[in-house]
């Protein structure tokens, strides 16, 4: 694994598979499969070749029963909400299924004083970690009270600019020119939101007339509403302001920096946006205190390969299963149609007695379910 693709040569992808590979002709391993992530952090468990490794591992005729790693630090890291939980976790599990992980740069044996040593090196690891990452942020936050932008893909309608800032290169945002499709198109949706058109609204329009996001992709609800709601565009540089990203989680108040660059839209425009959004805003509550009354939620899935989503009319009484992708992006993106809940849930639950009701069983019937509305 390699957290990007700035690694140190030392860390690369090939240099790491040439040492794993000589490791295990010295010691008579016969390799079965090679799992690489790319760029992929150490943090979280979501990374896909690390995830289908841990599963053929918890098969019944696992096909292997050693894993090698470069350094524990390649296997996993601390979350930031567990402390050292993943590593310790997937390695219990493994070793209750046989499967010994090997670190062939820090040899640890079985014995209680080789997990002592285990255990050592990987706290010392996640300490590192931690405060390279402290390290990071200081600098992301000193360079963002300065004026310069942090991220590496701008927003929809700006640009990069390299700029020096002494003996280092720093980058600013400026407008794509004037005559731009993208700058045009932000005005458009700005305009379009003062006159009281919803995101989606705002997102069918856009896909009718032949405007792509970013990464040439159809507009979604989303992608409209991070526009509408990106500071960015009034020239105002905010970093930490986001919920969910790393720096927002640590609590301390956002960088602002007014006037960082050229706006694309005047700041009154945009209060004006804001204020009308959140009139429209919907009573949030916690998914966790709002039970879902959708039987194939989350299993059932459109022929587009989207998720099929439950929807309700505007008077409450009538409820359907709906592609998400048509209900974001609009007819032109899917037009599937919509399926009733209660008669598709009981071609389900008709074809499946109670007493074996169970995720696989429904998971069957699903498919076959999905083909017969298909057809």
């Amino acid at each position: 694994r390699v957290s990007s693709d700035k690694q140190d040569v030392d860390l690369s992808i090939s240099a790491q598979l040439r040492a794993l590979r000589e490791y295990a002709e010295r010691n008579g391993y016969s390799l079965v499969r090679e799992f690489v992530d790319e760029a992929e952090s150490g943090r979280t468990a979501a990374r896909p070749a690390f995830r289908e490794m841990i599963s053929l591992g918890k098969t019944k005729n696992t096909p292997f029963n050693v894993i090698l790693v470069w350094k524990l630090s390649r296997f996993s890291r601390k979350r930031e909400d567990s402390s050292r939980a993943d590593s310790v976790t997937y390695k219990t599990l493994l070793r209750n299924k046989g499967i010994d992980v090997i670190s062939i740069n820090e040899p640890v044996d079985d014995s209680p004083t080789g997990r002592l040593l285990e255990g050592v090196i990987e706290s010392i690891d996640e300490f590192y970690s931690d405060n390279l990452g402290q390290d990071i942020r200081r600098g992301m936050k000193e360079n963002a009270r300065r004026g310069f932008f942090n991220g590496s893909r701008p927003p929809y309608g700006f640009r990069k600019v390299a700029v020096r800032d002494g003996e280092k290169t720093r980058n600013k945002l400026e407008p794509e020119p004037e005559d731009s499709a993208a700058v045009k198109t932000v005005r458009r949706i700005f305009d379009m939101a003062l006159k009281d058109l919803g995101c989606k609204e705002i997102a069918k329009a856009l896909n009718h007339d032949g405007c792509r996001t970013l990464k040439g992709e159809r507009w979604g609800r989303t992608t409209v509403y991070k526009v509408l709601t990106n500071e960015a565009y009034t020239g105002t540089l905010v970093w930490a302001g986001r919920q969910g990203y790393a720096a927002a989680r640590s609590g301390e108040p956002p960088v602002r920096v007014e006037n960082a660059w050229s706006s694309i839209i005047d700041r009154d425009t945009f209060q004006v946006v804001k204020q009308k959004m959140a009139s429209k805003r919907p009573e949030v509550s916690h998914p966790r205190t709002v039970p879902s009354s959708y039987l194939l939620s989350g299993m059932l899935f459109c022929s587009c390969g989207r998720a099929m989503i439950g929807h309700s009319s505007k008077c409450g009484r009538y409820y359907y299963y709906l592609c998400s992708r048509n209900y974001k992006q609009g007819k032109e993106a899917c037009d599937a149609r919509i399926l009733p809940k209660e008669k598709l849930e009981q071609v389900v639950v008709g074809h499946i007695r109670s007493d074996i009701l169970n995720n696989e069983t429904l998971e069957k019937m699903v498919l076959m379910v999905n083909e017969e509305f298909r057809s």
